[in-house]
């Protein structure tokens, strides 16, 4: 089958789920938060995280029945453990219609406190057998690395159409339980999934170890084209033990009163961690061991020096959301994680920090009963085929 190459800046190819996209006709760049915020990142694994697709979707209409696409994949690996997994999810009109598990591509390899970087090569998505006619194609870019678009490719008779569907955009920010490292594919986060079933347009900002109620990241928040916003917050700040109790409930505040600058009635869930039990009352911080298992680290007097829990995060947050509502908030919502995560579901999360894929998929199946008042205005009832 001759093919033919598709300009990547035509206008009939979306990029979704991304703050920064820098499109030309033989490379698209994608960054999940703003170009302008690299001045302000703190770390090179802040960039990092960033720059990982995760929630992110190639999406076009077409007529093709074979569709190549070519990239290059920065993927993530542990010292002693397999690289992660650089996952593809192709969905045609609504429904899985292939993923794929791809290798080569740079490898960054951390070793403890230090880093290597590994040269790789780039590689090609090929998707065989789509229906003949036209069709909505929506590939959901891998979770677990930085991706480069290089180049897109059709059958010489089959074309591009625009789409026209408009959907409401959710903005999540959150940690690596939302960015979702460990679900199946990159369209079974939870965050992923909630969107599909509702039909939302969705920006996961969930950064694996990084959020920690930056200031950019609540201007961007506030700066971006969303509907409704959702903040998961807590279980980084106690993990890395970056914040005390007084400088958390601060930093809080703050995020919401940037947002209520620019978007003063916009709809903002506060949702407070799932259960993880070495620091569900405990302070942190963790470190991570070789293998994938975490470790407590013990400090002496550290509730007493204002150190936080999970269990103290909620305490916070929810009084932060009363305080704030009975001042007349009335589009802060406000949500426990332990309705989406508990204790009773432990053994969906192996290494006592993040949920497995099967916890993915019951968070998603539980925060679609638990916010049915937030969301429910936002959702499509009939989701449409992204």
């Amino acid at each position: 089958m001759t093919l033919k190459a598709i300009a990547l800046d035509a206008p009939e190819l979306r990029i979704e789920g991304a703050l920064e996209v820098q499109k030309s006709p033989d490379k698209i760049i994608i960054r999940r938060l703003p170009d302008w915020t690299r001045a302000q990142s703190p770390e090179p694994a802040f960039d990092l995280m960033a720059a990982m697709t995760a929630g992110v979707r190639l999406s076009f209409a077409t007529d093709a029945e074979r569709v190549e696409l070519d990239f290059l994949a920065t993927g993530l690996q542990f010292q002693g453990e397999d690289r992660r997994s650089i996952v593809f999810d192709v969905y045609v009109n609504g429904a899985l219609f292939a993923r794929e598990s791809i290798g080569l591509g740079h490898t960054i390899t951390v070793d403890g406190g230090s880093v290597r970087f590994t040269v790789g090569e780039a590689n090609t998505l090929r998707v065989c057998d789509l229906s003949a006619g036209r069709k909505n194609v929506c590939i959901y870019l891998p979770q677990s690395a930085m991706t480069e678009v290089l180049g897109l490719r059709l059958p010489t008779a089959a074309s591009l159409f625009a789409q026209n569907e408009t959907r409401c955009h959710w903005g999540h920010y959150g940690s690596s339980i939302s960015h979702g490292m460990d679900a199946d594919g990159p369209s079974e986060t939870w965050p992923a999934i909630v969107a599909r079933q509702l039909g939302l347009d969705l920006t996961n900002l969930g950064l694996a170890g990084q959020c920690h109620l930056d200031g950019f990241v609540a201007r961007a928040l506030r700066d971006g084209p969303f509907d409704v916003i959702s903040l998961k917050l807590g279980a980084n700040i106690v993990a890395s033990d970056s914040m005390r109790q007084r400088t958390f409930a601060s930093a809080v505040h703050t995020m919401l009163d940037t947002i209520r600058e620019g978007r003063p009635n916009l709809p903002i869930l506060l949702i407070s961690p799932i259960y993880c039990p070495l620091i569900d009352d405990r302070p942190g911080p963790v470190t991570r061991l070789e293998g994938g298992a975490y470790l407590r680290l013990q400090r002496a007097a550290a509730i007493e020096d204002g150190a936080l829990s999970l269990s103290a995060v909620r305490t916070q947050l929810k009084a932060i959301f009363d305080r704030r509502r009975g001042a007349g908030d009335k589009n802060l919502h406000y949500l426990d994680g332990l309705g989406l995560f508990s204790a009773a579901d432990l053994a969906m999360m192996p290494d006592q920090l993040h949920p497995n894929a099967d916890g993915h998929r019951i968070m998603a199946q539980r925060f679609g009963q638990l916010t049915p008042d937030v969301f429910g205005g936002f959702a499509n009832p009939e989701p449409l085929p992204n």
